[in-house]
């Protein structure tokens, strides 16, 4: 806590006394700002932590198809049946605010709505294993998806919050005081200067007084 180096007058103490009222209500407005994006984040936190449980375990169930898939079939076949694939998706990027915080948003778009197109192989030469590991694959896409969202989300989110922490210290701890201080600082002073100007009223109304007993 410092006192600000300013001039100790009526003006400046005016002045000062609205940046207090301002940074008070600024306080106020970034702590709740702070509060409101821990939520998010919070709940953006626990969505990501079981998306990823989620996807971890489909891609897992989907190597041990790939596993089995790979013992039965030559590799040469293997790689055929996945070479010229009947389904295309595109993402497509769009964004929402959060709290003055722009989160990426992600959706599909299929070139067909038609499940069954997600095997671009015929079922005669290939093992059922790889049609299990394709289903698991496509069955995790979405939550893939939403989890590079969700994880962005949280990286903005935490960074945001970082700002407005520091931001909220700020004020609580050097720019409020360093008014306050001021303030006071100021106040006193304009106090003293009214005492002494009191006083060196009352001694020139005492000189006067014996001047003017004096003369008569």
């Amino acid at each position: 806590m410092a006192r600000l180096n300013v001039n100790p007058t009526r003006m400046e103490l005016s002045k000062l006394k609205k940046k207090l009222e301002s940074a008070r209500r600024g306080h106020k407005l970034l702590k709740d700002k702070r509060d409101e994006l821990m939520r998010q984040f919070m709940n953006l936190i626990k969505e990501t932590v079981q998306l990823r449980s989620e996807v971890e375990s489909g891609i897992s169930e989907a190597d041990k198809y790939m596993a089995v898939a790979g013992s039965v079939m030559q590799s040469e076949a293997l790689e055929t049946a996945l070479m010229m694939p009947s389904q295309e998706v595109e993402i497509e990027v769009g964004e929402k605010n959060v709290m003055s915080v722009c989160i990426p948003v992600f959706g599909t778009k299929y070139r067909t709505s038609d499940t069954g197109s997600i095997y671009s192989y015929g079922t005669a030469f290939t093992s059922i294993d790889l049609d299990g590991a394709v289903g698991a694959l496509n069955e995790i896409f979405p939550k893939m998806i939403r989890l590079a969202e969700t994880e962005k989300a949280c990286q903005l989110l935490a960074d945001e919050i970082e700002k407005t922490r520091r931001r909220v210290n700020a004020l609580e701890h050097i720019m409020i005081p360093d008014y306050e201080e001021t303030i006071k600082y100021i106040t006193m002073k304009l106090s003293e200067n009214e005492r002494s100007t009191a006083v060196s009223l009352m001694k020139v109304k005492d000189m006067v007084l014996k001047q003017s007993h004096n003369f008569k």
